[in-house]
């Protein structure tokens, strides 16, 4: 099933990462760091499928090397905390093949970013077993380049200036020409033990002392209108919608009815939890409307029973009339009937329940173990992190060697890091949980499907069993009743059945389903010549129900 997935990040050297790094392990590649001497070598990484380097039109020709390009990025960063990259990871549509895929992803980089200026080195990564997890990485360039293909500001100097009671903000190339209107640079002067910003003409006619060189200015600048843009939220949900519709085109070629949807749940007007299972919010659920899967066998199996008890109470009252008029006794088949109906309608709901839950938990179990190895392996790696980040601090800055070795030890864990983050969260996903919390309800789910089946399992025992003597009473009862018209007990057993039947389950009421039963009722009780055996009742209905689920497997889900 083709599911919707974009995390956008930020690397950044503020948090231990470096773009070489992250562009040699999402390339699997062999490059080294020129800002901090690390080499980094990911070529026995597994799992790359495809890599590509996407150059803007102004864009130097020597980048279409990964290793030349952000080692360009890192030389124009100089702050210890800069932002180096932005990165996407993105869920490729399992229903396209790999070179479809590749196809969808140029398409959307070439468009989105690379025509607005932006370079991007892009892997796309499906790792063991191949075609469960196909995923791409977009490193791009956070610089715009001016029309030479050099690198324009992020930020620039802006400059708060006075001109009487106003007071406004200019960049270097703004000020030449404001001054000769008569805006003035503020600077820091010593009053006191205070520092007061004002005109160098107002601090030397007081004949006061410059605390610094630096003028007053904003306290990050402003930022390039391009850099602004790309950072904005407007632009990362453009980007986000942009993917969503060139995915559902992409389907839309290959014949494909899967669709995606960059939109939350809140976004398109649904009530439900993102989540495929509730579990601990089943009686949330419950109030809000919400018919929960463990609330509705609880349900099932007291109405199970209920009925069970209802019919025992039934025959052993047919039984004992017997002597009575024929009208009562037909009047009482009647009801006997409706009740037969009820109850094989409920024996294929509890076959196609018990076959749903199955399916469910054979797709599912997979994924939770999946999870959790991911969760045990960041979990170690991350305290491996932090113990190596520790060791660093306390090794002398003259020990460049072991200081090299030590970074690259730890670009290399928080490289694997990210990389498990983006499977986890991709994980999470297709589980349909928001966050960590869900999984545990997942998991419970599971625990009480996997329960519900070994009841389900006891319940239909039992039914067979029932109406097996039933049955046989039932025949008993006939004989005192053939004066009567037995199509009047038919249909009006068939009617009252339908009717409790639709009034139980409302809109999940099956008209195929009570169909059906009404048809296997008459079997048991010699009405045609299909088989009358419970077991064999039994037996066709859980093959039906198989092979229909076996369909539904080889149908993509929408």
């Amino acid at each position: 099933m083709a599911i919707y997935h974009m995390q956008a990040k930020v690397v950044s050297r503020g948090k231990g990462r470096s773009a070489v790094a992250a562009s040699a392990y999402m390339s699997c590649s062999s490059v080294t760091n020129e800002y901090d001497g690390v080499h980094h070598d990911y070529t026995r990484k597994k799992g790359l499928m495809w890599e590509q380097v996407f150059l803007p039109e102004n864009a130097p020709v020597e980048w279409q090397d990964r290793a030349t390009l952000w080692n360009a990025v890192e030389d124009a960063e100089k702050s210890k905390d800069s932002r180096l990259a932005r990165e996407f990871v993105v869920a490729l549509p399992r229903e396209l093949n790999p070179d479809q895929q590749i196809a969808l992803l140029t398409e959307y980089i070439q468009q989105q970013f690379v025509a607005d200026g932006m370079c991007a080195d892009v892997g796309i990564h499906d790792p063991d077993p191949p075609g469960h997890n196909p995923h791409a990485h977009i490193l791009l360039t956070i610089r715009p380049l001016d029309a030479h293909g050099k690198w324009q500001y992020k930020t620039e100097k802006e400059y708060l200036c006075i001109r009487g009671d106003e007071e406004r903000g200019f960049t270097a190339a703004e000020f030449l020409k404001a001054q000769d209107e008569g805006w003035e640079k503020q600077y820091p002067y010593l009053v006191g033990k205070k520092k007061v910003y004002m005109t160098t003409a107002d601090g030397e006619a007081q004949g006061l002392k410059r605390a610094s060189k630096h003028p007053k200015s904003t306290a990050y600048g402003r930022q390039n209108p391009i850099t602004e843009r790309w950072n904005s939220e407007s632009q990362l949900i453009l980007w986000r919608s942009a993917w969503a519709d060139i995915v559902n085109l992409h389907l839309e070629r290959i014949g494909s009815t899967e669709r995606v949807d960059h939109r939350s749940h809140v976004e398109r007007g649904l009530d439900e939890q993102p989540t495929i299972h509730e579990g601990v919010a089943a009686r949330a659920m419950e109030k809000k409307g919400i018919i929960s899967d463990r609330c509705e066998l609880n349900r099932q199996i007291k109405a199970d029973n209920a009925l069970l008890r209802e019919l025992k109470d039934l025959v052993t009252m047919l039984t004992e009339l017997v002597a009575d008029a024929v009208t009562s006794i037909a009047d009482q088949l009647t009801k006997l009937r409706e009740k037969l109906i009820v109850i094989c309608y409920q024996i294929k709901v509890i076959i196609r329940g018990m076959d749903k839950r199955t399916a469910t938990i054979q797709a599912t179990q997979p994924k939770l173990k999946r999870y959790n190895e991911l969760t045990q392996q960041i979990r170690q790696k991350t305290k491996a992190r932090k113990a190596l980040v520790a060791e660093q601090k306390n090794t002398s800055k003259q020990n460049l060697i072991k200081q090299h070795d030590l970074s690259r030890q730890i670009t290399t864990l928080t490289e694997e890091i990210e990389e498990m983050l983006s499977e986890k969260e991709n994980l999470l996903l297709d589980l349909g949980c928001a966050d960590d919390a869900g999984v545990k309800a997942v998991q419970s789910e599971i625990t009480a499907m996997e329960a519900s089946l070994h009841k389900l399992d006891e319940q239909k025992e039992k039914y067979s069993v029932e109406l097996d003597e039933t049955l046989q009473q039932n025949k008993q009862l006939q004989s005192q009743a053939e004066a009567e018209d037995q199509q009047k007990i038919r249909m009006d057993a068939a009617s009252a059945a339908s009717a409790r039947l639709q009034q139980a389950y409302g809109k999940h009421y099956n008209t195929q389903l009570a169909r059906e039963s009404q048809q296997d009722v008459a079997s048991w009780l010699g009405e045609s010549t299909q088989p009358a055996s419970i077991r064999e009742f039994l037996h066709r209905a859980e093959k039906k129900t198989h092979s229909a689920s076996n369909h539904h497997k080889d149908t993509p889900e929408r």
